[in-house]
């Protein structure tokens, strides 16, 4: 079942008399349940569209219809309340605020809904344990290592259940055994959660984990490819400690 639908997305930026088209006339179509990556040079498009899909920036043109809705469409407000319910995002740099604890910034994403305390404690200490650092949740950043933060970074993203998982290069500030752990946790995520995962990458090797890989370039689609869904990658130990 289609969930996002994009049809003639475009955006354009102004620079002087100069227009810059960082995604020109994109059609495509994103199931429910997918694991996407994107690929391509610098200037492809790959974020542009990633920033789009979580309602973080707007199209010049084009539709992009997701559950069934138009949020290019959406008035600020709107866009807003619908991005905290369907959206999470892990960053690169995973964003975590440096003054509050695991929990507390897990907890953050909650604070702007309707949800009592008992609950909000709840549903992040379940978050933490999804992650495997339930261990970690008084510790604050600067006492964690990357891969450790990293997995913060996930359960925050994922304690509002969101629809859709949105990651920018998430392992580009990891180690090789680091990144194969974050990969391995959000490939369950996908398979065990059916999150569907969108996942901005510059390395091969991390596409593996994916279903499904766009190269984008210019800010138009050149290659589409799919791997056998039912596939999970696991990469030999070599790999993983190169």
């Amino acid at each position: 079942m289609t969930l996002i639908a994009c049809r003639e997305l475009t955006r354009e930026y102004h620079k002087a008399d100069t227009v810059i088209r960082p995604l020109d006339g994109l059609d495509l179509d994103v199931d429910r349940g997918e694991f996407l990556a994107l690929m391509g040079p610098s200037g492809s498009g790959k974020t542009t569209l990633l920033n789009l899909i979580a309602g973080i920036d707007r199209p010049t043109s084009g539709s992009l219809v997701i559950g069934g809705e138009d949020v290019t469409r959406f008035r600020r407000n709107k866009l807003a309340a619908w991005r905290s319910t369907h959206i999470g995002y892990i960053f690169q740099l995973y964003n975590l605020v440096p003054v509050l604890t695991a929990f507390e910034n897990v907890e953050l994403p909650m604070l702007l809904q309707k949800l009592t305390r008992m609950e909000r404690r709840r549903r992040v200490a379940e978050a933490l344990e999804r992650v495997g650092i339930a261990d970690r949740a008084h510790h604050f950043p600067r006492q964690m290592s990357g891969g450790q933060e990293q997995r913060v970074a996930i359960a925050r993203a994922i304690v509002t259940d969101p629809t859709i998982l949105v990651a920018d290069e998430p392992t580009g500030d990891l180690d090789k055994p680091s990144a194969h752990a974050i990969m391995q946790l959000v490939q369950q995520l996908n398979r065990e959660l059916n999150k569907t995962v969108i996942m901005v990458t510059h390395d091969p090797g991390t596409t593996r984990y994916a279903r499904r890989t766009l190269h984008l370039d210019k800010g138009k689609l050149v290659h589409d490819e799919i791997v056998d869904p039912s596939a999970q990658y696991e990469p030999s130990a070599a790999e993983v400690a190169s």
